[in-house]
């Protein structure tokens, strides 16, 4: 049968920008035409695969101790200003409510710590109730000035925030690595990105915090996306907001607190480009919006009744399955789910009836195959896991070769033009260093995303001051 093309025919890696913005709304993930900047609407086929991403950040938290919470989307003012250096980073991002006389100013959420930490000083009495470990999903709102790209940059986001304390500043940075892990087993072993930690620079810290570690995720364009961060903060925080507990000396003392922050939605944006291709998207079998598309070659009854009882039974089996009957012609039924990244569809017609036999085609590898009815529940068992274990294959090689090691600013220049990441000897990612990243950013357009947690030595100069080195750093543009 002659396949029919769609008007999806963008090459993802020639001009990832518009190939982005087309299947955002060919596959009907989001409709930007909500009248508000920088907000959108969330369609089935994102909503489906992000209820499904959240359940499994939050399944792994919850095993992980913390705890969840559902906290109010407004802040006083007051809260902000406890800590001077939290409400400094964050004041130009604010939406303020309009003030109801004789009422306190609110601002919608940019984040919650001042939200959480009022209540962790009535909460936490003593070293028996530590470390305290709680998380939210939520939506946030920032007023974004730079160009809304959806899932990318907007002024709402949906993610998950967690805030723990802890007695000790060892046993809070003991929480920086669990979050770490936790973004490894979720965000590479389940959603299928490659990434790399970095600690960041002091000047582009969280604010408040005394050191910020987050994930990068490369895009095909050679731009990096920031994923989860975490954060040990400053004990200013602690302090503000008076969240002490008595140790077993029966001194009282001020916690350690660290935050993490897992934003689902841009999230999303990373598995549209990470593993999308030329015919359009393609999902890791476990998030999915739908893992199997049954399309019948004819709307026989025979077909159809065939179509139902495959239907029922992988429904029976925990597996999301639907069924296209619409009038359109099969091969447009095909390259419409093809483009909307379904990991299997079954094809059903007079032939497989009478064969006993279903012709499988699998998204993540483009290929159809024939396997006997009776199997299809074992076929499915092991070609999910495939699924998954391929996608992360072939992400996982998105930085080979894509990371150069440099040794001057026209170096640096002509890597970053190529849409690669640039890693070379820097002076230093503390407040003496800034000057240099500032020169980076003016000349070249790129930031320094910091340092490698794998223990990198500087061997030369800093490939800007000329002083000695102290440290490997990684440059890139981002999103």
């Amino acid at each position: 049968m002659e396949k029919e093309k769609i008007t999806f025919n963008i090459e993802k890696n020639k001009n990832f920008s518009e190939w982005y913005t087309e299947i955002i709304k060919k596959a009907e993930l989001a409709d930007i035409r909500y009248n508000v900047k920088g907000f959108i609407v969330f369609q089935p086929w994102s909503v489906l695969a992000m209820e499904k991403m959240f359940h499994f950040m939050e399944s792994t938290l919850q095993k992980k101790g913390h705890m969840p919470y559902y906290f109010p989307t407004v802040i006083p003012e007051k809260n902000f200003k406890k800590e001077s250096h939290h409400v400094k980073g964050f004041t130009p991002e604010v939406f303020w409510l309009e003030a109801v006389k004789g009422e306190d100013k609110l601002a919608l959420r940019p984040t919650s710590e001042t939200a959480f930490y009022q209540m962790f000083a009535l909460w936490i009495n003593s070293y028996k109730d530590l470390p305290f470990k709680t998380y939210q999903r939520a939506n946030v709102f920032r007023y974004e000035t730079k160009a809304t790209r959806p899932f990318l940059r907007s002024r709402e986001f949906h993610w998950i925030e967690a805030h723990c304390a802890h007695a000790t500043e060892k046993d809070a940075m003991n929480q920086v690595h669990e979050d770490m892990e936790t973004t490894k087993e979720v965000l590479h072993d389940i959603y299928g990105l490659p990434f790399i930690f970095f600690q960041r620079p002091e000047w582009d810290k969280f604010p408040g915090a005394k050191y910020t570690y987050a994930a990068d995720v490369l895009n095909p364009d050679g731009r990096v996306v920031q994923q989860p961060s975490t954060h040990l903060l400053e004990q200013e925080f602690a302090k503000a907001f008076d969240v002490k507990f008595k140790d077993k000396d029966e001194k009282e003392k001020y916690v350690y607190i660290t935050c993490y922050g897992p934003a689902i939605s841009r999230i999303f944006a990373s598995i549209i480009a990470v593993h999308g291709d030329d015919k359009g998207l393609k999902f890791p079998w476990k998030i999915a919006p739908i893992q199997v598309i049954i399309v019948p070659f004819s709307l026989d009854k025979d077909v159809l009744k065939k179509v139902d009882e495959l239907k029922f039974l992988l429904i029976k089996n925990n597996i999301s399955v639907q069924t296209d009957i619409s009038d359109k012609r099969p091969g447009e039924k095909f390259y419409y789910w093809e483009m909307k990244g379904v990991p299997l569809r079954i094809e059903v017609g007079k032939k497989e009836i009478q064969s006993k036999e279903l012709t499988i085609y699998r998204r993540d590898i483009d290929k159809k195959e024939k396997i006997k009815e009776k199997d299809i529940l074992k076929y499915i068992e092991k070609t999910s896991n495939e699924i998954d274990k391929n996608l992360i294959k072939q992400a996982d090689k998105l930085f080979d070769n894509n990371i150069i090691n440099v040794g001057s600013k026209v170096e640096i220049k002509k890597v970053i033009e190529s849409g690669k990441i640039a890693r070379c000897d820097f002076c230093s990612i503390s407040k003496t260093g800034e000057h240099c990243a500032e020169i980076i950013e003016k000349e070249i357009g790129a930031q320094v995303r910091g340092k490698n947690l794998k223990k990198e030595s500087p061997k030369g100069k800093c490939i800007i001051c000329n002083k000695k080195a102290e440290e490997v750093v990684y440059i890139a543009r981002a999103y």
